[in-house]
């Protein structure tokens, strides 16, 4: 694991924050009847007035046939992530997930929000709602000396008693020069966590990671939309959500470098 300065932390947050200002500017834009390409352009834009680098361009992923193409991932309902933009236009109703990373001055900065077009249904908010708490769980949970099981068992523990599903194939990353770095930050901590899953590890202060909860509301067991393609979805076809910061682990606490 990286352990980052007070000044590369300092670069890491006006990476974040032009994300947080990119994913703003997707916010305004949500609405029935807009595509999914307008708002990876609208996020582009931001990134580009800049003179930052889009990080999802060109990304790889096991048994995914070409690299993703678009500065963000904008994953409708049922897709969990990396749903790629394009001519889809949003619905009344829908939910939408928007990831934003960029590179600025060779730091980068990862993100990410879901949103309702429209009026979504009560169990839709619900799903929304108690993803968003499981980050904000998190990130008051975070402070040196702690596992990271322990804490990610408080997400799993709040997802099951609301009745929703954790996705496991997916989670979170250590953030700094690269997008992902160590660790790798899950959001369970059951059995397969302790026994067969990803090491857990110890926060120490100048650790920067990405923490980036996936909540289903059915299962939490994933699949490609079709082989060797982009995106991930789930695998019952019901509704996903997604939240994402970038925190740095202080010694009280955590920063959280892409707040808004």
């Amino acid at each position: 694991m990286n352990l980052r300065t007070p000044e590369e932390i300092s670069l890491l947050r006006d990476a974040n924050q032009l994300v947080r200002a990119a994913l703003d500017a997707v916010a305004a834009e949500i609405a029935p009847g807009v595509t999914t390409g307008h708002l990876n352009a609208v996020a582009e834009s931001v990134l580009s007035a800049a003179a930052a680098a889009p990080l999802f361009v060109g990304q790889r992923m096991p048994n995914v046939t070409l690299p993703f193409a678009a500065a963000t991932c904008v994953s409708v309902n049922e897709e969990i992530i990396h749903g790629v933009p394009g001519d889809r236009e949003l619905l009344e109703g829908d939910i939408v997930s928007v990831d934003c990373g960029a590179r600025l001055a060779g730091w980068c900065g990862d993100s990410a929000r879901t949103w309702a077009v429209g009026s979504a249904d009560r169990a839709s908010m619900r799903l929304m709602d108690t993803t968003r708490e499981a980050l904000d769980i998190a990130i008051s949970e975070i402070r040196p000396g702690r596992k990271w099981s322990e804490i990610a068992r408080r997400i799993q523990a709040l997802a099951e008693r609301s009745g929703f599903g954790v996705v496991r194939d997916f989670g979170g990353h250590g953030v700094g020069r690269e997008l992902h770095e160590p660790p790798h930050v899950p959001n369970y901590s059951d059995d397969m966590f302790r026994r067969k899953g990803p090491p857990d590890f110890t926060l120490q202060p100048g650790l920067v990671i990405a923490v980036e909860p996936m909540l289903t509301a059915g299962t939490y067991r994933t699949e490609q939309s079709a082989p060797g393609e982009w995106p991930i979805v789930t695998r019952d076809r019901r509704r996903s959500a997604h939240f994402e910061h970038t925190l740095a682990v202080t010694d009280t606490g955590a920063d959280v470098l892409s707040a808004y």
